[in-house]
């Protein structure tokens, strides 16, 4: 994939893109007229999803861990020198079946907190000199767990809830890039699956349930949106500033 300078589609980088919200905003950004740069741990996934997004676009993918630093900078080269657009989705569960957060071993709420948090903050700063030159948007996926104190959702909650502080700092402290957080609500996938094994999930909606929120987000002036929560679920979406009518 060359540079910017070469090109004149935008440029998008999307992490956890070989299932669920992540692929299904890869295929909706390809349409769109984006050129993808996309990572996912699981190789074989990532290669299929890859495969067809070719047609409709040019995608970089990249196989890793966005916990490994290498990784985050192979990303970072990537995509190149200026970026429109980084979701990151990649996230960790922890352990499954959900534990009740008193009997969380500690080992595994260091894990998450690596992944969901530091890995997380860690990619937003390798890509950050390229979203600065394209005035881009940084995009922070959470959850309703970071609010909702729910049992059995202590540790990806609090990472969640980490994560959403950090998205709101850097939209105060950058200047050229907007930052959001995006809660995208009960999804039927495969990290649902595995919070609720043996459950029936399909009462919940696909991931393609987002996409008129990503639509209208992208759409908007980028300092009018920085600094916000959105709910991509929600029945409508405002600019008026958060807690008035």
């Amino acid at each position: 994939m060359s540079t910017r300078g070469a090109r004149s589609r935008p440029v998008a980088l999307i992490t956890g893109a070989s299932r669920g919200l992540g692929r299904t905003l890869a295929g909706f950004l390809a349409t769109a007229g984006y050129d993808l740069v996309v990572t996912a741990r699981a190789s074989e996934a990532l290669e299929a999803a890859t495969s067809e997004l070719q047609g409709a676009t040019a995608v970089r993918a990249l196989a890793g861990d966005v916990a490994d630093p290498a990784h985050r900078q192979a990303l970072a080269d990537a995509a190149g020198d200026r970026l429109d657009l980084a979701v990151l989705n990649a996230s960790s569960l922890g352990p499954s079946p959900l534990p009740r957060l008193a009997e969380v071993p500690l080992e595994a709420l260091r894990a998450v907190m690596e992944t969901n948090v530091v890995a997380q903050l860690a990619l937003a700063r390798a890509v950050l000199p390229a979203l600065e030159r394209a005035a881009g948007l940084l995009v922070a996926v959470t959850s309703d767990a970071a609010q909702g104190g729910y049992p059995g959702w202590g540790v990806y909650g609090a990472s969640k809830a980490a994560l959403e502080l950090m998205a709101r700092t850097l939209a105060a402290e950058q200047d050229g890039v907007a930052v959001v957080s995006v809660d995208p609500g009960d999804m039927r996938t495969d990290m649902h699956r595995r919070a609720f094994p043996g459950e029936d999930i399909s009462d919940r909606p696909v991931p393609g349930v987002t996409l008129p929120f990503f639509a209208w987000l992208l759409t908007q002036p980028r300092a009018a949106v920085s600094g916000r929560r959105f709910q991509a679920q929600a029945d409508a979406w405002t600019l008026a500033p958060e807690g008035t009518s």
